[in-house]
């Protein structure tokens, strides 16, 4: 991956769909977050622990996204939840992502089709 592509994320708190854009076609990957993904796991009767929990894991996932964005320069975080400005906010402080444009629209749910679609004309405007 190099410093020339353009990524578009959709993303919630859970998942995150990585739109790789190039002029001739584009790739999809997906970045899971573990919150919510431990069903069987006792619950914990201690809600400030399971908070803490969670917290951390949104941590990562948002760590995740952010080792792959640092090697693109131009970067669509967009999605229906909080999840895309949590994200924003994490990385706009940070001067490893100074140089890169990140922007951030507010979307609804959409299909892998759709989704690709979006940052197909996002970019090509």
């Amino acid at each position: 991956m190099t410093t020339e592509k353009k990524l578009g994320i959709w993303m919630d708190h859970s998942t995150a769909h990585l739109i790789e854009f190039n002029t001739e076609a584009t790739e999809t990957q997906t970045i899971e977050s573990k919150i919510h993904q431990e069903e069987g796991e006792h619950r914990m009767s201690n809600e400030n622990v399971m908070h803490n929990k969670e917290q951390h894991q949104q941590a990562e996932y948002y760590k995740k996204l952010g080792e792959t964005i640092r090697n693109y320069k131009d970067v669509l975080l967009f999605g229906p939840t909080e999840a895309k400005a949590e994200l924003y906010n994490t990385l706009k402080d940070n001067h490893l992502f100074e140089k890169i444009n990140i922007a951030v629209q507010q979307t609804d749910k959409m299909s892998e089709t759709q989704q690709q679609a979006f940052v197909k004309d996002y970019f090509t405007k």
